[in-house]
């Protein structure tokens, strides 16, 4: 195993001759896919890998300059798909990992034979014409408050985030992965997420994209579902889902893998 392999925690699994990859967003790790997985292996060569920060990789190889953007992570998705020696694959990312995969496709499309966001956005402030979900003095009082105590602020956030209460097994899961994050990596990766703008590269992404949102996503309104869909530069197809919560793989996978295996499957053919 090579030394961004062993850094990621890189897994592939299944006996495919194809490669999809999956990549998680903020606060989980690859264990987040465990429902998609198992439905895989027959077809494809499956990569799991854990973001840097992610609380199951090594707090010390986290670069707070490097990852001050999502550039560092889409180098980061580029050297792993090279030291595997991968040379075409979809890619599902869920949340961040949606826009990681983006930024890694402008610069290497031939990497990348679908992208397949999940969940996904641009951009979480909103602006002039453009409705992210969130005002400045929402984030600056959600930092404030990981700052403060982040035990606590993981406890409120995780159910939030998922929309269930605190007795749900998505819920328990995802504050599972939320407090094995050092507090400071954690809120240092949230500021980058939630302060990057990425809109103005969208035009540049020529890959087709698959774009799948909840109806109901505390992170991430419809009609950014939408903007992208209407913004990004090559071919474009987007499905609601009627599921509540940022992680539907989670918490309603019953609805959404169906979904993800269709899209997985299926290739657009024009953009409407």
């Amino acid at each position: 195993m090579g030394i961004v392999e062993e850094a990621h925690n890189v897994k592939v699994l299944g006996s495919g001759t194809r490669y999809i990859v999956l990549a998680h967003g903020f606060g989980t790790d690859q264990s987040v896919w465990k429902h998609l997985v198992p439905h895989l292996l027959d077809d494809f060569r499956v990569v799991l890998y854990d973001n840097m920060g992610a609380g199951t990789t090594n707090p010390d190889y986290f670069d707070f300059d490097r990852y001050s953007t999502l550039q560092g992570y889409a180098f980061d998705l580029l050297a792993i798909l090279e030291e595997l020696r991968v040379h075409s694959c979809i890619f599902l990312g869920h949340s961040v990992s949606a826009m990681i995969g983006t930024v890694a496709s402008i610069s290497r499309p031939d990497l990348f034979a679908k992208i397949i966001m999940l969940s996904a956005s641009p951009r979480y402030l909103n602006d002039m014409e453009y409705f992210g979900g969130f005002e400045q003095e929402d984030l600056d009082q959600l930092f404030d408050a990981m700052a403060a105590n982040y035990k606590a602020w993981c406890s409120g956030f995780a159910p939030m985030a998922v929309g269930g209460d605190m007795e749900s097994v998505a819920v328990q899961e995802f504050s599972r992965t939320l407090f094995n994050m050092r507090p400071d990596i954690a809120l240092s990766v949230l500021q980058t997420i939630f302060q990057s703008d990425m809109r103005e590269i969208l035009n540049l992404v020529t890959v087709p994209c698959h774009i799948i949102q909840s109806k109901k996503d505390l992170a991430v309104p419809i009609v950014v579902a939408e903007y992208l869909h209407q913004n990004v530069g090559g071919d474009s197809v987007v499905e609601v889902m009627s599921t509540e919560g940022h992680l539907p793989q989670l918490s309603s996978p019953d609805i959404v893998i169906p979904v993800l295996l269709k899209h997985i499957r299926l290739n657009i053919v024009t953009k409407q």
